[in-house]
């Protein structure tokens, strides 16, 4: 769907030809629609959403300066802390909380003039690929409402696809932010672990959790991106590193850039939907085309990143979501004359669902006395060696690039056998999140009729300059480019 994306909305308030009211009721009118119809945002504080678009119009007809993103409609992700509003990260445990402050992220958006709408529908607690298992009901794919919508920040990625506000942040624990981009065709940028601030989010796994944005366009993504980064004194994992000018305002060229490929992503992808693998390779083509250099990489122990991801991560949730015990946060059973012990199982039994049960019995497991070594400690040391392998990777090329999901968007009715069938899905975007790097995922060009297929770029440890630029360029490849048709796309 086509739409203002934030720098254009930003530009337009600025120069008078566009009124701030006029832009978030715009947006509210689809964001009625993306609630109604895909289940996409949970809330819409509509109300105070448009007084504080007036403000920002008052404010510049006196004259008076504008924050960076003044008047710019934005949506949260509903595990991002925002004053005054509900805050259930998509599980009944936290039902009927009122959260009292901003997340970092939401208060620097605030403070630059961003009008927030409302909280984006995502998988309780961001357990999930597919944005089904939170409490307010499964996310509709913007194209196909049969289809899911990816997740666990699917909400989000519907939202902006709909033009219900110009971007939203998300969340992206193993690809939660990139994985529903895809699906959906938006734009999704995961930064460098560390660069934005994590305090305000409610924790699934702290060693992997990352906030990030979904947007129209690399531009915009960068633009709030640019807005939410940078050292936080409420975060001690918040980096303290410089937030660069991420300006992009420069030609995009691919002139010189050695594009690494790590070996059998493109065979694997090809195994799961030729479409996805056959589109990745006519934009590599592209790519190479306009003078960028492909390059075969070897990324060792990559068979087994899933394997680690999934008990690091579970782990590291089986210890953050003990705090929800019925007694010091989050939903108490309503069943009178129970112990201790049984008010504990069943406040959690009846607030968590099945996705979260089953990875917190996942993770309490792998840190049990006599399993802590056979499976944490290995997960961790597989983990420093994928990092230190994708180090040595880019000693050879500046970014690397693969499918974002090895296959699109797929049914709400389709079964899978077990749960490790959908674990996959984030067998290419697991990697990031392990090494803490940045990635990208951007829309492509698919064949006519073919929901939408996303490509993944990754770069160094806070280099998302390099990842910005880069990622532009990719976009002249993308939907809609008239100089581009996937070919060979099926």
């Amino acid at each position: 769907m086509t739409q203002q994306g934030v720098r254009q909305i930003r530009d337009a308030i600025r120069d008078g030809s566009l009124r701030a009211e006029a832009a978030v009721e715009a947006a509210l009118l689809r964001a009625r629609i993306a609630h109604d119809r895909h289940a996409a945002l949970v809330e819409i504080d509509e109300e105070a959403a448009l007084e504080a678009a007036r403000a920002v119009d008052t404010a510049r007809d006196a004259g008076r300066t504008l924050g960076p993103l003044a008047g710019v409609p934005v949506t949260i992700k509903d595990n991002i802390a925002v004053r005054g509003w509900s805050l259930h990260a998509g599980s009944r445990i936290l039902e009927g909380y009122r959260s009292p402050f901003d997340a970092t992220a939401s208060k620097r958006l605030r403070d630059a003039g961003a009008i927030l709408l409302g909280r984006a529908n995502m998988d309780e607690f961001g357990m999930g690929s597919a944005s089904t298992s939170g409490v307010a009901g499964a996310v509709r794919h913007p194209v196909d409402l049969a289809c899911v919508a990816g997740g666990s920040s699917g909400g989000s990625a519907v939202a902006v696809a709909l033009g219900a506000g110009a971007a939203s942040l998300g969340t992206d624990t193993g690809g939660s932010v990139r994985l529903p981009a895809a699906l959906c065709g938006v734009v999704g940028l995961k930064p460098t672990y560390g660069r934005v601030s994590r305090y305000g989010v409610v924790a699934y796994a702290s060693s992997l959790d990352q906030i990030g944005v979904l947007a129209p366009s690399v531009d915009d993504a960068a633009t709030i991106l640019a807005t939410i980064a940078g050292p936080c004194p409420h975060d001690a994992t918040s980096a303290q590193v410089p937030v660069p000018d991420w300006r992009t305002d420069a030609d995009a060229s691919l002139e010189g850039v050695r594009i690494g490929v790590p070996r059998g992503f493109v065979e694997r992808a090809r195994a799961a939907d030729a479409v996805v693998a056959d589109a990745f390779e006519a934009t590599l083509a592209a790519a190479v085309a306009s003078g960028a250099q492909r390059i075969e990489v070897e990324i060792a122990d990559l068979d087994a990143a899933i394997a680690a991801y999934y008990v690091i991560a579970t782990a590291e949730a089986s210890t953050n979501l003990s705090r929800y015990d019925g007694v010091r946060y989050g939903h108490r059973t309503a069943v009178p004359g129970v112990d201790l012990a049984q008010l504990h199982g069943k406040s959690r039994s009846e607030g968590f669902g099945p996705e979260v049960q089953r990875r917190i019995l996942l993770g309490t497991f792998a840190l049990s006395a006599g399993y802590h070594d056979a499976f944490y400690e290995r997960a961790a040391r597989v983990r420093a060696r994928i990092a230190a392998t994708v180090d040595q990777a880019f000693a050879t090329c500046d970014v690397l690039a693969m499918p974002t999901s090895p296959v699109r968007a797929w049914r709400h009715d389709q079964a899978f056998d077990d749960p490790t069938t959908v674990y996959a899905m984030d067998a290419y975007t697991v990697l990031a999140n392990l090494c803490g790097l940045p990635a990208l995922s951007l829309p492509v060009a698919a064949p006519a009729g073919s929901l939408p297929i996303g490509l993944q770029l990754m770069a160094p440890a806070f280099d998302e300059a390099r990842l910005i630029a880069v990622g532009r360029a990719f976009e002249s490849f993308g939907p809609g480019a008239s100089s581009n048709e996937a070919g060979g796309a099926r």
